[in-house]
C-alpha cells in the first residue's frame, strides 16, 4: 500500500476530538480558600491576635466583608457554596452522613443543581480539587461508591483529600480522584495535611501551567484547619500560651477592640453576655486554665501553620506570574465549634464511650495536646472568643454561628486595596458572583439534565461599589431547628432546645444594622415586624424545601445505619483489599461480634490482621512473639488480652468473639478452641473511631501497643466479621458523637 493511501487510511479513521471549550474573554484564574470552623474574628484582618500574615496581606490588597453568612454546618454550607442555592433546595438540609428521606435532607447534592467547576468546566476552564469534602453520603464513600457524588463526579477534573467531616491531619484518610491512597510520609518524618495539601495545589497548578499556560483553572482548596482534631507543630503551639494566658474573657475585650480599630465592628457595637454554661475565665481553678489555655494554643497553632503554607500557594503563583490575574477568596464554612464542650478535650474519642477525661488527667497529657495521640479540642470559652462579637456558635443560626470572614482579592480585577464591605451577602451568592464576574450566566441544562434556578444574588457590584445595596431578597436560616430570617438589615431569630416543641421556642428581633453583635431583642417593641419575618421564614422553608422540620441527632443517624447495612451481619475481606471508610466498615458497637482470619503461619510471623480506628479509638487483632492478641483502645486507655499459648505454624483460623452482656469479655480463638480471655466494662458504646479500617497492617497512628503499619508477615487470605443481633445503641449518645464529627 503507497504511503498516500496509508495517510488517507488514517486521516480517515481518525475519531474526531473537539477542542477544549473557548473560556471567556480575560477570565481570570480562581482560588477558593475555604477554612473549617474558623470564628469571624479569628483571621488577624478580623481582630485575632493568631499570626495570618498571608490572609492579611491578601486582605490588604482586595477586600474584606464583615455581613458575609453561612449556613451554620459544614456540608450545607459546601453545597450552597458550590451550586449558588440554598442547602436544602438542592437536598443537603444537613449533613452529608445521613438522608432523611425527604426532598430537602438527602445528604447528597442533586443533579438539578450544576456546580461551579461543572459550569466552569462546560467554559474552557481547568477544575481541580484539594482537601475536604463532606457533601455525598459517607457511606457512599466506599471502593463501591458511587461516584457520582464525589468531586470527580460534580465537575473536578482532579481531587486529591479526604472524604469525611474530618481527619488526623498526622495520618490522614487519603483520595485521589476516585482512589484510596497513602499519605506520603509519616508524623516521625514531619509530615501534616495541610502541607501535604499545599504542595498537591502547586503541583496541580504547576501541571495546568505546563499542559494549558492559556486556559485558566479554578483550584479549590477545602483545608482541614481548623476542624477538630486541633494538630500542629508543637513549637508553633507553645508559642501561643502566654497570647491566652489571660483567658477567653479578656480575650473577647481584646479582639472587639480591635475589629472597632479595624472598622470592621461598628464603634458602637456591645459585647453580648457569654453563652450560656461559659463560667467566667477567673472562676475556673489554675489547672484548667492551664489546660484551656494549651487547648485554645493548639487551635490557634493550627491556623497559625495553615497560614504559612498558603504563604507557600501564593509565592508559587507569583513566581508563575499568574497571581496577579487569580480572584481569591479566603473564608471559613461556619463559626467556631462548639463541640468540645465546656471543659474542652484532649482525646474526644473516650467521652463517647464512657472513658471520661477528668482535668487531672487533662494535666497529665497537656504536652500531647496538638500532637500525633490527641483529638483535641478547645471549650466553649475559647469558641466563643473566636466568634467575637457574636452570640452562640456553630450549629446555631444566631451571628456565631453563621457570620464568618470572607476576603476578596484580585490584583488586575478590583481597584479596591484594604477596604472593607458591610454588605449582607450568604454562601449561596458566591457562585452567582464568580459567573457574574466573568459574564456567565448559569445553563439551563449539564449532562442532559435540566437545572433549579439559582438562587443566590450576585454581590459583585459590592467588590468596587462600597454603596452598592445587599441582596433585595430575604435569605432563611436552619439547622437542627435553630432558625433565622434576615431581611433588609433586620434579623428575627429563634434558638431551638432539642426536643422541644417548635412552636414553644421564642423568636427574637435584632436590627443588624445597628446592631451588629444581637445584643437588643426589639421582638417586644417591634411585634408586627416580627411577626411579619416569621410569617416570611415559613414561606422561605416551603419554598427551599426546609420542612418538615427535625430536630431529631440520634435517630437520623441510627435509621441511616440501619438502612445502609440494613440486615447484613457478615463482611469478608479479603487479601489485597484496600482501605475501607468507617460508614462502610462493620457496625460492631453496642453488639456482640466475631472476627477470624484465615492465614498460614511460620515460626517468627507477626503483624495485625484486622485494625479498626487509630491511636485515639479503635481496635486491633494481631500476631506476636508467637502469640495471639486482641487491643481494644478506648480514648487511648488500651485492654489488651494475649493468648494462651502459642500458635502452631501452619493454616490457623485465628479469631476474636465479643459476648456483650454486663459488661464485655473478649475471648480469642484459634481454630476455634478458645486461647484466653478478658472481662472488662469498656466497649463500643456509640463510636469506634472516625479512621477506618485496613487487613493485614494498621494503616494510622497505631491503635495497639506497636509501631505501625506492623504488617502481617504471614500469608493472610482472608478476615471474616460475622456481627450479632443484639444491638442496642443509644441513639441520642450515637447523635452526640456523630455531631462533635462535624
Amino acid at each position: 500500500m503507497s504511503g498516500a493511501k496509508i495517510g488517507r487510511t488514517l486521516a480517515e479513521s481518525t475519531p474526531y476530538w473537539p477542542e477544549r471549550p473557548k473560556p471567556p474573554k480575560g477570565a481570570p484564574n480562581i482560588l477558593v480558600v475555604l477554612f473549617d470552623d474558623v470564628g469571624f474574628s479569628d483571621f488577624g484582618c478580623y481582630g485575632s491576635p493568631i499570626r495570618t500574615p498571608t490572609i492579611d496581606a491578601l486582605a490588604a490588597e482586595g477586600v474584606r466583608y464583615t455581613g458575609f453568612h453561612t449556613t451554620a454546618m459544614c456540608s450545607t454550607t459546601r453545597a450552597a457554596l458550590l451550586t449558588g442555592r440554598n442547602h436544602h433546595s438542592v437536598g443537603m438540609g444537613c449533613l452529608a452522613n445521613f438522608d432523611s428521606g425527604f426532598p430537602g435532607y438527602r445528604g447528597k447534592i442533586a443533579r438539578e443543581a450544576g456546580t461551579l467547576p461543572e459550569i466552569l468546566r462546560g467554559h474552557g476552564y481547568g477544575t481541580y480539587m484539594v482537601g475536604k469534602w463532606h457533601a455525598t453520603p459517607l457511606n457512599q464513600t466506599g471502593a463501591a461508591g458511587p461516584y457520582d457524588g464525589w468531586p470527580l463526579g460534580r465537575g473536578f477534573n482532579r481531587y486529591y483529600g479526604f472524604m469525611d467531616a474530618e481527619t488526623d491531619q498526622f495520618s490522614p484518610e487519603l483520595v485521589r480522584d476516585n482512589t484510596p491512597v497513602e499519605a506520603p510520609a509519616r508524623y516521625a518524618e514531619g509530615y501534616h495535611l495541610t502541607e501535604d495539601l499545599v504542595d498537591e495545589s502547586i503541583r496541580f497548578i504547576a501541571d495546568h501551567i505546563a499542559d494549558a499556560p492559556e486556559q485558566p483553572w479554578l483550584l479549590w482548596l477545602a483545608l482541614g484547619a481548623c476542624h477538630a482534631p486541633h494538630q500542629a507543630p508543637m513549637d508553633i503551639i507553645r508559642s501561643y500560651d502566654e497570647v491566652f494566658q489571660a483567658g477567653w474573657d479578656a480575650e473577647r475585650e481584646r479582639r472587639l477592640e480591635r475589629q472597632k480599630a479595624l472598622g470592621v465592628a461598628p464603634p458602637v457595637t456591645r459585647l453580648p453576655p457569654r453563652n450560656d454554661g461559659v463560667k467566667p475565665w477567673a472562676e475556673h481553678s489554675e489547672e484548667e486554665r492551664k489546660v484551656f489555655t494549651r487547648l485554645q494554643s493548639a487551635f490557634a497553632g493550627m491556623l497559625d501553620h495553615a497560614d504559612r503554607h498558603l504563604a507557600r500557594l501564593i509565592a508559587f503563583l507569583e513566581a508563575a506570574g499568574v497571581k496577579d490575574d487569580t480572584l481569591i477568596l479566603v473564608l471559613s464554612d461556619n463559626g467556631a465549634s462548639q463541640e468540645g464542650g465546656p471543659l474542652g478535650m484532649v482525646n474526644a474519642m473516650g467521652p463517647y464511650n464512657m472513658k471520661f477525661e477528668p482535668i487531672p488527667e487533662k494535666l497529665a497529657r497537656l504536652e500531647d495536646i496538638g500532637g500525633p495521640d490527641s483529638h483535641s479540642n478547645f471549650p466553649h470559652g475559647w469558641a466563643q472568643a473566636s466568634n467575637t462579637p457574636l452570640r452562640r456558635y456553630k450549629q446555631n443560626t444566631h451571628g456565631g454561628g453563621i457570620r464568618d470572614p470572607l476576603v476578596v482579592s484580585w490584583k488586575n480585577g478590583l481597584a479596591a486595596r484594604g477596604e472593607l464591605r458591610h454588605q449582607f451577602a450568604h454562601a449561596c451568592d458566591l457562585t452567582p458572583t464568580i459567573l457574574d464576574l466573568l459574564g456567565l450566566e448559569a445553563p439551563e441544562t449539564i449532562a442532559g439534565v435540566a437545572q433549579a434556578p439559582m438562587e443566590g444574588v450576585s454581590f459583585a457590584a459590592s467588590l468596587t461599589d462600597p454603596a452598592a445595596p445587599s441582596k433585595a431578597e430575604p435569605q432563611y436560616f436552619e439547622m437542627f431547628g435553630h432558625r433565622g430570617l434576615w431581611q433588609d438589615g433586620w434579623k428575627a431569630v429563634a434558638f431551638h432546645p432539642p426536643g422541644a416543641p417548635f412552636d414553644a421556642d421564642r423568636w427574637e428581633l435584632y436590627h443588624l444594622d445597628a446592631d451588629f453583635s444581637e445584643t437588643e431583642d426589639l421582638a417586644e417593641r417591634d411585634p408586627a415586624r416580627l411577626e411579619a419575618m416569621v410569617a416570611e421564614w415559613w414561606r422561605q422553608a416551603e419554598r427551599c424545601k426546609v420542612l418538615p422540620l427535625d430536630d431529631r441527632f440520634g435517630p437520623r443517624f441510627a435509621e441511616n445505619a440501619q438502612r445502609h447495612q440494613g440486615a447484613r451481619k457478615r463482611f469478608v475481606f479479603h487479601k489485597g483489599m484496600g482501605h475501607v471508610p468507617t460508614d462502610c466498615a462493620p457496625d460492631v458497637r453496642s453488639r456482640s461480634y466475631f472476627i477470624e482470619a484465615d492465614v498460614t503461619v511460620k515460626d517468627g510471623d507477626e503483624g495485625v490482621l484486622v485494625a479498626h480506628g487509630d491511636a485515639t479509638s479503635g481496635y486491633s487483632l494481631f500476631v506476636r512473639d508467637g502469640r495471639l492478641h486482641h487491643t481494644l483502645n478506648i480514648g487511648g486507655l488500651r485492654t489488651t488480652v494475649s493468648s494462651d499459648r502459642v500458635i502452631s505454624p501452619g493454616r490457623r483460623k485465628l479469631g476474636m468473639r465479643c459476648l456483650q452482656g454486663d459488661g464485655r469479655r473478649f475471648t480469642l480463638t484459634i481454630d476455634g478452641a478458645p486461647a484466653g480471655e478478658i472481662a472488662t466494662h469498656m466497649g463500643f458504646l456509640t463510636l469506634i473511631s472516625w479512621s477506618g479500617l485496613d487487613i493485614g497492617r494498621d494503616r494510622g497512628s497505631p491503635v495497639g501497643d506497636y509501631a505501625e503499619p506492623f504488617r502481617f508477615s504471614g500469608a493472610l487470605r482472608t478476615v471474616t466479621m460475622t456481627m450479632d443481633a443484639d444491638q442496642d445503641l443509644d441513639g441520642e449518645a450515637v447523635g452526640v458523637a456523630e455531631m462533635a464529627r462535624e
